[in-house]
């Protein structure tokens, strides 16, 4: 039994501009053990990694590694003491290459004093790499990366400091389930080397898969923490929500006349030869792999990336759909999977971002915006001590609430959602199912990707498999295993 624990947390407070999001929050973390931080969007887990991992200091409280008190002034002093953090919104050096960011802060030189050593650092992010089982060339630049590849790399990089806490808030978002289980068999590694992890997920099978130890946070507050093995996911819920969680949605199904129609859709090195019909009133999901081409069709399909052949035709009549204002006019909207470059404004606040992409007119109406802005954070429980605070100062899930509101304001009669409750709580991802569901009984034609097997069969009429850039199978989700979907993803 080891005399202190690896890291100690006593009495943390947080306020910002009045609100408390972390209050008087103390529990332990051991060495060689996963311990799992749990909590609905707000519950302030990402407040408290960041004021581990050095990014943020506390009002009050105090922090003890192996029994010494500490104090993290910046992300570089966390590195000292041997924390290190994968955070949930990615944050690479776009316009450097894979090994450098992976090598940041820590390059190797050669020769005179301050040669980069690139070839070294280049060797060393392959074995890294390959760690994971990851097969992304060390020299690609970071921003022609997908969100699922820049996230691997972010998680190499963690890898890579040596440290002796990690600090992972939703590691595996964009991550396939052959990804994940790379990464949860090096976790196992890193346990049996004595690291300690702290682990934030909404994903309850994760959770119960790696964790030794749960923290459940709710409103700032420690609920509880307790051995993993006495708890199930029922009980966990009741002590994330303060409620048994809602009823999950129930498809629907008789669709109606087609909405969207793609023949042939193409975009060289991304996707070819896509065919399928939406119909009113039907969710169609899209599953597949990292890498599979599910995003840069979606991206195609909105003006984004537009495609390069093929047709695209809304309620019969073809449309050339060149960018995002082309789709919005033909009432297309689009929840991105990577919400910080394209769901919405960092530098705006709340309100003129919930209705940005519904404006009408060059003269803003600020009273009306204001009630449009109040009535969607009522509407959808978004976490926002006013509209005119921040949206990146909220956490992940609400501000993909905000992006998600934001989307319905333009009243699409075709709706895209890309990985929906990516980030999001399980009482909330509840709540969005059965708006998805809602919105689908209403009439409007609902495309989903998720790269969450469960979610996409618990939501979608039928579904789409790809692979690498082809639809290789369309499968009813009420008659297929995951072990019959995943055979259809895989490579051959």
């Amino acid at each position: 039994m080891e005399a202190h624990p690896l890291l100690a947390i006593r009495n943390l407070t947080k306020s910002f501009a009045g609100v408390k999001a972390l209050d008087d929050v103390g529990f332990d973390v051991h060495a060689g053990s996963v311990h799992a931080l749990m909590g609905e969007n707000g519950a302030g887990k990402s407040t408290l990694l960041k004021i581990l991992g050095g990014l943020q200091s506390p009002d009050a409280g105090e922090i003890r590694m192996n029994g010494t008190s500490v104090r993290f002034r910046s992300p570089h002093e966390a590195l000292k003491h041997g924390v290190s953090m994968i955070h949930q919104e990615l944050m690479p050096f776009r316009n450097l290459s894979v090994a450098a960011n992976i090598a940041m802060g820590r390059e190797m030189t050669r020769g005179f004093p301050g040669w980069l050593d690139h070839a070294a650092m280049h060797r060393e992010a392959e074995s890294l790499l390959g760690r994971l089982g990851l097969s992304i060339d060390p020299r690609r630049r970071m921003g022609d990366l997908s969100v699922a590849e820049m996230q691997s790399v972010e998680i190499v990089k963690a890898l890579a400091r040596k440290a002796s806490v990690i600090l992972m808030d939703e590691p595996t978002t964009a991550l396939s389930e052959r990804e994940v289980g790379a990464l949860f068999e090096v976790i196992d590694g890193l346990k049996r080397e004595g690291k300690a992890i702290i682990y934030i997920s909404h994903k309850m099978d994760e959770i119960f898969r790696i964790a030794d130890t749960i923290t459940v946070m709710r409103d700032g507050r420690h609920v509880g923490t307790r051995a993993a093995a006495e708890m199930d996911e029922a009980e966990l819920i009741r002590l994330m929500v303060g409620r048994d969680p809602a009823p999950r949605a129930v498809r629907r199904g008789n669709p109606g006349e087609p909405v969207l129609e793609v023949r042939n859709l193409g975009n060289p090195g991304r996707f070819e030869a896509i065919d399928f019909t939406l119909r009113r009133g039907e969710i169609l999901g899209i599953g597949g792999l990292m890498g599979a081409g599910r995003t840069e069709l979606a991206e195609a399909i909105y003006g984004i990336n537009p495609a390069r052949s093929g047709e695209i035709r809304v309620a019969g009549k073809p449309l050339r759909i060149r960018s995002p204002k082309d789709a919005l006019k033909a009432g297309i909207a689009l929840v991105t999977e990577d919400r910080k470059r394209h769901g919405f404004i960092p530098s705006m606040a709340v309100g003129p971002n919930l209705t940005l992409s519904s404006l009408r007119s060059p003269w803003i109406d600020f009273r009306r915006e204001a009630e449009i802005a109040v009535s969607q954070i009522d509407r959808f429980s978004i976490k926002v001590a006013d509209p005119g605070q921040p949206v990146v100062s909220l956490s992940g899930g609400n501000q993909q609430k905000v992006v998600i509101a934001k989307a319905l304001l333009t009243q699409p009669e075709i709706l895209i959602l890309d990985e929906p409750t990516r980030g999001i709580d399980v009482g909330a991802k509840a709540e969005i199912h059965a708006l998805i569901a809602g919105l689908a009984a209403d009439g409007k034609a609902i495309l989903v990707i998720s790269s969450e097997l469960p979610e996409l069969m618990a939501l979608s009429d039928r579904v789409l498999i790809m692979r690498e850039g082809r639809v290789v199978a369309e499968v009813d989700p009420s008659g297929t295993t995951p072990e019959a979907f995943m055979r259809h993803a895989m490579p051959g």
